[in-house]
């Protein structure tokens, strides 16, 4: 009995957290002329598909952008991230307690905050509307939280793999590289998703340092649809669920690293 009352109230709460889902793309397939009608359309009775025409016409090259920066702060990020978490896991250096703390306090800083400084520098390097600019800014959030969960991991990474390495004649490099590296394999990923889905949902970033010129992500591409006295409902909604599809197939296909990179370092020996 309680095992049933448990699986109706996991139901329940599954439909509630899908239920914007649901609305998203009742609402883009919504033709424009019922979208105010009262009581709205549970399901739509004349599905279009004029929005994801709209969305597959209008919208592909800020797709393609948010792509391009979703993947550079991957990139970048794991480049930072991986030797620093390295370093601080199997070198230890000197402060390095102190040097995760920083981090932690670094992912506090409100991301307005840190968009006005970067639009600051950017307006004097004459570099707004860069795909690469934003690829670094959204870089200085992911990478924090990248070191603080490639450390955690890398740190769960038995000590006697790198000296079995060392004692083979390999360097502090290869032993990261060859050793280190692979056995933080989930950590990687989870580090990487956090990280593209951090870029490719960016709105902060990317509305503060654009300079109006053509290089914008998707998530400034909705706003072709949107003015002062007219939303277009279904090609925004339209753009939104296209624009889900990569983060949700790529959280299915990651889940089991995620799963594991998430929960590294909670238990110890």
């Amino acid at each position: 009995m309680i095992r049933r009352w448990r699986t109706a109230v996991g139901l329940v709460l599954t439909a509630v957290m899908l239920f914007p889902v649901y609305w998203m793309v009742n609402v883009s397939l919504t033709p424009a002329g019922r979208m105010r009608k009262s009581p709205p359309d549970w399901f739509p009775a004349a599905p279009t598909f004029e929005g994801y025409e709209r969305v597959l016409r209008e919208q592909l090259p800020y797709f393609a952008t948010s792509l391009f920066v979703a993947l550079g702060t991957v990139a970048l990020t794991l480049a930072l991230a991986a030797p620093s978490a390295y370093a601080l896991a199997k070198l230890r250096p000197r402060g390095g307690r102190a040097l995760g703390f920083v981090l932690l306090v670094a992912q506090m800083i409100p991301g307005i905050i840190m968009a006005l400084g970067f639009y600051g520098i950017y307006v004097t390097l004459g570099i707004t509307n860069t795909a690469w600019g934003l690829v670094l800014a959204d870089s200085t959030i992911a990478v924090p939280f990248a070191v603080l969960i490639l450390t955690s991991f890398m740190a769960s990474v038995p000590d006697e793999l790198v000296q079995a390495a060392t004692i083979d004649g390999a360097g502090a490099v290869r032993a990261f590289w060859s050793v280190v590296l692979p056995a933080s394999r989930n950590g990687v990923v989870t580090a990487g998703l956090f990280s593209f889905l951090w870029a490719w949902s960016d709105f902060v970033f990317a509305a503060t340092l654009d300079g109006g010129g053509s290089m914008r992500p998707l998530t400034l591409g909705i706003y072709r649809y949107i003015g002062n006295n007219n939303q277009e409902w279904n090609s925004i909604m339209a753009t939104a669920v296209v624009a889900s599809v990569p983060a949700a197939v790529l959280l299915v296909l990651a889940q089991r690293f995620v799963a594991a990179g998430v929960t590294a370092g909670a238990v110890k020996d």
